[in-house]
């Protein structure tokens, strides 16, 4: 069976993503800080086949780090915004790493 992600909506049964009170819970915040997350445009929630918000572990690991960033006095849109370019930095350096590590084209054999 394969997740139905259409239309920005998933079949709970088929894809592990956590409610909004359980993720609440996981990272020691309220709904109102996903909320408020989700306003800043950092992590947009999928919704299952009932209407619920569902986020991945993904989603949790992006609004974990946030939450750390708010913790130590950051306003939220700030902390997402500095969220997002952490993630692209990263996302960058994997694949300079890649691109480093990958074999460079064709080699031409010389016989001596």
């Amino acid at each position: 069976m394969t997740a139905d992600i259409s239309h920005d909506r998933l079949n709970d049964e088929d894809y592990p993503a956590y409610t909004m009170g359980r993720a609440a819970e996981m990272l020691g915040a309220t709904p109102a800080f996903l909320r408020a997350l989700g306003e800043a445009q950092l992590i947009t929630p999928l919704r299952s086949e009932g209407g619920h918000r569902r986020y991945s572990r993904y989603q949790l690991r992006i609004a974990a780090r946030a939450r750390e960033l708010v913790d130590q006095g950051t306003p939220v849109d700030a902390a997402c915004r500095i969220v997002i370019l952490e993630d692209q930095l990263d996302e960058a350096q994997r694949i300079n790493d890649e691109l480093r590590t990958a074999p460079s084209g064709p080699r031409l054999k010389t016989d001596a």
